[in-house]
């Protein structure tokens, strides 16, 4: 007898018991015109049964959800946008590509010629290893590997097949003129069911918050809200249902109602706008802020750089 056999009370073996919510999911299933998801959606929908020993637990019931939202979602609702890809050019010094791959913390860069909706491949980190290693600079055209390229409308599932078909991390998205709109990665996909996977890179990222010169302030969603408030004497919070949220993002979820759009601009009471800089369909990620006690006046031109940065750090543009 095996360790995994528990033996009864007369030394027989017990077969194990059906979980009851697999008991009530298989019965329903047998029904004629009965929709598997709207089964399984019906089921975490509700409270556990008293008595059932073996209930959907949050965690369960977050990850079978994830699934079925998914069915819904493409490559364009994941991907990251062009203006936030990290790429290499081709003709890069080796050194140059090295430290980039340090400095942003990827194992894979797309590399492009001249603009990068010309792709070329990516290169791996593993690739990378040897030369350094040798003291030896290589062109980035001998190290390159094949890159997937899939259309915005991939259905996220449909993708993550061909992904693994293709035994590839990354995807470049492409729209119908051949234009890059993004990049997505194997994490991205497998963080739709599982939710936020943080690396050191990750951990190491700390919100920021930076004021410009004409007084607005790019922020990171995650900036604290008792940090604006406390830098500008000023408070965010104006209702009582929004004394739970702690974060910008959460502040700006809890104005709209729902997860903005990314260039939306969501206004405060206290006249003050935040305008969505960065966002996908389950988080705000990055805002801009006007109207604050103390700002030199608005600057229109911002809009022409919503990053608030140089497009040219690190980020290939056409």
């Amino acid at each position: 007898m095996s360790d995994s056999e528990p033996p009864g009370s007369d030394g027989q073996i017990l077969a194990p018991r059906p979980f009851p919510r697999l008991r009530t999911l298989l019965r329903r299933m047998r029904r004629p015109h009965v929709d598997l998801r709207e089964t399984i959606d019906e089921m975490i929908g509700q409270p556990a049964p008293e008595g059932d020993e073996s209930p959907i637990n949050s965690q369960e019931r977050l990850l079978i959800g994830n699934v079925l939202k998914i069915h819904d979602r493409n490559a364009a609702d994941v991907m990251v946008p062009r203006v936030d890809v990290i790429a290499l050019e081709v003709e890069q010094p080796f050194a140059e590509a090295v430290r980039c791959m340090v400095e942003q913390g990827h194992s894979r860069v797309p590399v492009y010629r001249e603009t990068l909706d010309d792709v070329l491949g990516f290169i791996h980190v593993k690739d990378v290893l040897a030369p350094v290693a040798d003291r030896t600079p290589a062109k980035l055209s001998r190290l390159l590997r094949k890159v997937l390229f899939v259309a915005p409308s991939m259905p996220i599932l449909d993708l993550l097949v061909q992904m693994r078909q293709a035994r590839t991390h990354i995807a470049m998205v492409v729209d119908e003129f051949g234009g890059i709109d993004g990049l997505v990665t194997i994490e991205d996909l497998i963080e739709e069911i599982v939710g936020d996977i943080e690396d050191e890179h990750d951990v190491a990222d700390a919100p920021s918050m930076i004021e410009r010169p004409d007084g607005t302030v790019i922020a990171d969603a995650r900036t604290p809200i008792e940090t604006l408030e406390e830098q500008r004497g000023t408070r965010l919070r104006p209702s009582g249902e929004q004394e739970d949220v702690d974060t910008l993002g959460g502040l700006v979820f809890a104005l709209a109602g729902r997860v903005p759009q990314r260039g939306e601009i969501i206004a405060h009471p206290g006249g003050i706008e935040f305008e969505v800089l960065d966002a996908d369909p389950r988080r705000i990620k990055r805002l801009r802020v006007r109207g604050l006690p103390g700002s030199a006046g608005k600057d229109t031109s911002e809009r022409d750089n919503p990053g608030g940065q140089d497009p040219g750090r690190g980020v290939a543009s056409a």
